[in-house]
């Protein structure tokens, strides 16, 4: 199993465009040999790196032609050797509660194959919440998660994780001047995106180097611009690299906890053979910047007759205890050809009631989407499953 992916900065360059590179996700150091590569002179860097962030991040620009404060021998040096594509969306779902859900297809890297992952947009009154996905497949093999049935293909880049914020804003109409995309169930006032947080398909913290820097692009004031408070990695416990996700990025921190004995967790959850609760909880104690303001959020998801009882309740608020933390207990999403069920409402609300009488805020998750197959990686499946019948029907043919 990969600790960390230091070696896994895959170069942008997209399939379809020959060898042309994007220049989403790239740093301003990155983007800086990019502009002296075509001839800008040093003098002009720091500017022209200025001008480009603001096309890309503030206002959203999908072509060069776009960027008319550049002159076009520039704009049209710059898209001979790069691109600004975004991935194709292969499918959009609208849940009747305004859920979004798209599968995204990235072009092959190197000798590798087109991939397909999940992203999420979850309106809310006064925000909208983006799921993004930071790898494709997952290693985990979570017994609960639907990705964790999928195999890990490989990383996602920076780009790629970038581009899931890019694409959703151009789909919801969020740029600036942007008229927000009809019949959306969208926040009334703000930003329509509001938040993001790592919680799609992938342990983000096996992809730590594109995953910080797409979410500190995703801060960047000059850029997407979204508070570092806004933004949430979550992982399933990957303690060696927590303390630097506190360091290095600063984001608000999510813990897939699931379970409060460590027999349980390690079915629930398999690396915690590798990293015990005990263990996991004593870097949660050690997060930089932990504090009131700057809570953890443990994640709980209630499975019936499993890790719903009242005396998990109570073990859960001792294991915690210390820690400034909040915890989202999470109805089960259903998928098929999952073991478990998710615990009755009564139950939820009296689990719920041990841990708010302890003093955690400790709020029950309203199931979103449902109906558009909103456990990460469904869609996702669902697209193979039609490729594989598909491919077998061709077969048919031809050998008919």
């Amino acid at each position: 199993m990969l600790e960390t992916q230091s070696d896994s900065r895959i170069p942008s360059a997209r399939a379809g465009d020959g060898d042309r590179v994007s220049l989403i996700g790239q740093s301003r150091q990155e983007l800086a040999g990019h502009l002296r590569a075509v001839g800008v002179p040093d003098r002009q860097i720091r500017m022209r790196v200025a001008q480009i962030w603001n096309w890309l991040y503030t206002r959203g620009a999908t072509d060069f032609a776009m960027m008319t404060n550049m002159s076009k021998g520039l704009r049209a040096d710059l898209s001979s050797r790069h691109t600004l594509k975004r991935p194709e969306i292969v499918d959009e779902q609208v849940s009747a509660d305004g859920t979004r859900k798209w599968l995204f297809r990235f072009p092959p890297r190197g000798a590798g194959r087109p991939v397909e992952i999940e992203t999420v947009y979850i309106p809310e009154e006064g925000r909208g919440t983006l799921c993004l996905s930071s790898q494709v497949g997952c290693t985990l093999a979570c017994t609960f998660c639907h990705t964790g049935t999928q195999k890990l293909v490989r990383n996602l880049t920076a780009e790629e994780i970038v581009s899931q914020v890019l694409t959703a804003r151009d789909r919801l109409g969020d740029h600036p001047g942007d008229t927000p995309t009809d019949g959306a169930a969208l926040p009334t006032t703000g930003r329509l995106i509001s938040n993001v947080v790592m919680m799609g398909m992938g342990e983000p913290l096996y992809n730590f180097d594109n995953v910080k820097q797409a979410l500190l692009i995703s801060a960047d004031g000059e850029g997407i611009g979204l508070s570092k408070r806004r933004i949430t990695l979550s992982t399933s416990g990957v303690v060696p690299m927590i303390a630097r996700t506190g360091a290095e990025l600063g984001v608000m921190l999510a813990i897939s906890l699931h379970a409060v004995r460590d027999d349980l967790r390690d079915e629930l959850v398999p690396l915690n053979r590798k990293y015990p609760i005990a263990a996991l909880l004593d870097a949660c104690r050690a997060y930089p910047g932990l504090s009131n303001p700057r809570r953890i959020t443990f994640e709980y998801v209630m499975l019936k007759d499993v890790n719903d009882s009242l005396a998990d309740a109570r073990e859960l608020v001792r294991l915690l205890r210390g820690i400034p933390a909040k915890i989202n207990l999470i109805p089960f999403n259903p998928w098929p050809g999952s073991d478990y069920i998710c615990s009755d409402w009564d139950q939820i609300e009296r689990f719920a009631d041990v841990v708010n009488r302890a003093g955690y805020a400790s709020p029950i998750r309203t199931p979103r989407g449902r109906d558009i197959l909103a456990a990460c990686g469904q869609l996702k499946s669902e697209s193979e499953r039609m490729r594989i019948r598909e491919r077998m029907a061709l077969e048919a043919m031809i050998a008919g």
